[in-house]
């Protein structure tokens, strides 16, 4: 038996896809997407608020880190040039995931969907 979420072949209901939606939509739209999703449980529900929190996490574990040795002075130059690329790299795959969102299909992130799924997986059930 595969872990790995089927990718939806049906259309998705049009609450199913205003919850994985606004599951992107900041943290306030976060939050209002996990009320909505415990009082009506829907897979593509479960599906983005597990990824969108996957990239919130990775996001935080990123940023801490670089921010923190960027006081280092000759690290603080390499940290110049290299957070633009580590933020436009979760732009991208944000966007890939609204774009998923409002697709209604269950497409993990590159690289690090398939790892979320698996890591939050009693998330969100």
């Amino acid at each position: 038996m595969s872990t790995t979420p089927e990718t939806s072949a049906t259309p998705a209901a049009k609450e199913d896809t205003t919850i994985a939606l606004l599951a992107y939509i900041t943290i306030i739209g976060f939050i209002i997407a996990i009320v909505l999703h415990s009082s009506k449980k829907t897979a593509l529900g479960s599906f983005h608020l597990r990824q969108c929190l996957g990239l919130f996490i990775t996001g935080l574990v990123v940023w801490i880190p670089c921010a923190i040795i960027s006081f280092i002075p000759f690290v603080n130059f390499i940290m110049i040039l290299v957070w633009p690329l580590i933020g436009l790299t979760l732009l991208v795959l944000w966007i890939m995931g609204l774009i998923s969102a409002i697709n209604g299909q269950q497409k993990p992130l590159p690289v690090v969907g398939e790892h979320y799924q698996k890591w939050f997986a009693g998330a969100f059930v």
